[in-house]
């Protein structure tokens, strides 16, 4: 107050400005979220993939030791 300088006041451009800073905010926020939970599906997916992959190569060896084990 004694510092020479005339009281600070709230303008509309500048509350403006600061409620689009923090719309902008929540929007980031948002998307990090939804980019995190499509990771995790991503990473639950390529799980699924490599257990479908190594039941199909059981199944085949399987069958190929079985069919060796017929012939001889």
């Amino acid at each position: 107050m004694g510092d020479g300088f005339p009281p600070a006041f709230d303008c509309a451009p500048g509350l403006r400005l600061a409620a689009h800073e923090r719309l902008m905010q929540l929007q980031q926020e948002h998307l990090n979220r939804r980019l995190d939970r499509l990771e995790q599906m991503m990473e639950r997916l390529d799980r699924r993939l490599w257990f479908t992959v190594y039941g199909v190569v059981a199944v085949i060896l399987g069958q190929t030791v079985r069919s060796l084990m017929l012939f001889q």
